[in-house]
């Protein structure tokens, strides 16, 4: 059984920093693209960034120059580095990752962690 569980979120004020992590576990063949997606009440899943099996890395326009996506591949965890959070930057943030078992190949989910920028 492979779980995702993010870590990290938290209630923080305008211009400050978090640090999210999302721990991969169980029986793991293959790692490929991991990345992480925030939901804001109201509106749709939306990808903040994405890190690939190679280590090449994707931004959302939005937070590009402000958050940084990488990983540990020993630790089989992501990170997203947060910095100069906005009010608009309050969701839920999920981790996602595009992971082989022995039995399959699939994409699977964390269960999301709160990020709130408020002042």
């Amino acid at each position: 059984q492979v779980q995702l569980v993010e870590s990290g979120g938290g209630l923080v004020q305008p211009g400050g920093s978090l640090r999210l992590s999302c721990a991969v576990s169980g029986i793991i063949f293959s790692i490929y693209d991991m990345g992480w997606y925030r939901q804001a009440p109201g509106k749709q899943r939306e990808l903040v960034a994405a890190i690939t099996s190679g280590g090449s890395t994707h931004y959302a326009d939005s937070v590009k120059g402000r958050f940084t996506i990488s990983k540990d591949n020993d630790k089989n965890t992501v990170y997203l580095q947060m910095n100069s959070l906005k009010p608009e930057d309050t969701a839920v943030y999920y981790c996602n990752g595009d992971i082989r078992t022995v039995v399959s190949r699939r994409n699977y989910w964390g269960q999301g962690t709160q990020v709130t920028v408020s002042s």
